[in-house]
């Protein structure tokens, strides 16, 4: 009589689940884990970002599912590789890092991504002998990696990336983890999807602005070096002119000048969004001789080539000292001065007015408010005043140049100085705009707020 085969067989390195088809092969979730689940997959659309949402379930979910690593990857839009975004682990030294980037050739992933099915890796040593181009795994093991739980992130049917379980034990998941598991991942995956696009999206904004910002900064001095090279012509530092000669070289200053005044707006844009600048506040800045004459200085000659009367009404008594980052305040303010000037009739008046005022419950305010005679704009059009690149809709004002990034970057800077940005007109006749900020003298402490976060 033959003795019966006591030898079990080898359990395979790379088993998949597909939890439609399998459901024999899974197991019923109890009770307390329910209840642990409901309170996670609650928890997880309020987490403000992915590695927020990452921390949280390695926390919060080791109590369900083993967990010594927890990672989160996305596919690129070809398919062809994966690019690890965020890692979390109880030990120190990581090989496997965010920005590492590994091609699906030939590797078990691709079933994940294919069917949408999670898959278990029960010794990943094993794996790595049969998988000897996998780099991936060879620095896990090298991290003490001995198992790992893979489950898809999909939205709408489509595989946009994988999150990660992995323990230091070798077998270390089984069918009862992947029912867990998929149950929060259904939830996680439109969260994170949500979150990655809105990240995308921001990272797109910061290169976006970089690229403005670096243009804009090298046009800067061969655009002011052609106005001065005009100037000097114009001016007859190099010789007599015709009448006609002189108009074309004063036809080119200004020219140049307005090429000057989008470099400005668009290095001010590039810099409040790229939050390049900070905002430094002063105690006891003399608004009026810091702020207001430097802006009018620098307005004043566009104002006169268009025959306009720029008139600055003085307060009695002077304005009192405040606390504020006068830079700033000089950017805004020559900012509603220009627009006045290319918004405003030829020939027509410009009025810049200041005064102080006490506002129930806030204190003090500092207000400052530029008037024109000009066309203006209508109820209607207000709110789209302070958008990013936002030029109205108005037949009167279309031929009228302007970026629609000056008001913008006046009314993210005044956000700053926890003041606010109004406008006001007449349509037909006037517009106004106007800032107002707290009128505190001295400063609570030194101030270095970055300037792409608003207040």
């Amino acid at each position: 009589m033959m003795a019966a085969d006591t030898r079990k067989t080898p359990r395979p390195a790379v088993t998949y689940v597909d939890p439609f088809r399998d459901g024999a092969a899974l197991r019923p979730i109890p009770p307390e884990a329910r209840t642990l689940l409901h309170t996670v997959n609650q928890k997880i659309a309020a987490r403000p970002s992915l590695r927020a949402i990452v921390d949280y379930l390695f926390d919060t979910t080791q109590v369900l599912i083993p967990c010594d690593r927890m990672g989160l990857a996305f596919v690129d839009e070809t398919g062809e590789s994966v690019t690890s975004y965020y890692n979390r682990a109880s030990y120190e030294r990581l090989y496997v890092q965010q920005g590492y980037r590994e091609s699906l050739q030939g590797s078990s992933l691709l079933e994940v991504l294919r069917k949408g099915v999670p898959r278990i890796i029960s010794d990943l040593e094993a794996y790595g002998r049969d998988h000897p181009r996998s780099r991936s795994t060879r620095l896990l093991v090298r991290e003490g990696v001995r198992s790992s739980l893979t489950c898809p992130l999909s939205v709408e049917g489509r595989v946009v990336g994988f999150i990660f379980r992995s323990s230091r034990e070798p077998h270390a998941y089984g069918p009862e983890h992947i029912e867990l598991q998929m149950a929060i991942t259904e939830r996680l995956s439109q969260a994170v999807e949500k979150a990655w696009r809105i990240e995308q999206l921001e990272e797109a904004n910061h290169a976006y602005t970089q690229m403005l910002g670096f243009v804009s900064h090298e046009l800067k001095s061969p655009v002011a070096s052609m106005v001065t090279d005009a100037q000097i012509l114009a001016q007859g530092y190099l010789g007599d002119l015709t009448p006609e000669q002189r108009a074309k070289c004063e036809s080119m200053v200004r020219k140049g000048q307005y090429l000057l005044g989008l470099v400005r707006e668009y290095l001010d844009l590039a810099r409040v969004e790229g939050g390049e600048l900070t905002l430094q506040t002063r105690s006891r800045v003399d608004v009026m001789r810091e702020v207001l004459q430097e802006a009018v200085d620098i307005v004043r000659p566009q104002a006169d080539a268009h025959g306009m009367q720029l008139m600055v009404c003085v307060p009695s008594p002077a304005l009192p000292p405040i606390c504020c980052d006068p830079t700033l305040l000089r950017i805004v303010t020559v900012n509603l001065l220009d627009n006045a000037v290319k918004y405003g009739n030829e020939g027509g008046d410009i009025r810049v007015k200041t005064e102080t005022s006490m506002d129930h419950g806030r204190g003090e305010r500092l207000r400052i408010s530029v008037w024109n005679s000009g066309p203006g704009f209508s109820k209607e059009q207000q709110d789209k005043l302070f958008r990013r690149f936002s030029r109205l809709d108005d037949p009167a004002l279309k031929s009228r140049r302007g970026t629609g990034v000056g008001l913008y970057s006046s009314w993210r800077i005044v956000q700053l100085h926890k003041g606010r940005i109004t406008a006001d007109s007449k349509q037909g006749e006037w517009a106004e705009f106007s800032f107002e900020i707290p009128a505190t003298a001295e400063c609570a402490e030194p101030t270095a707020v970055d300037r792409g976060s608003s207040s």
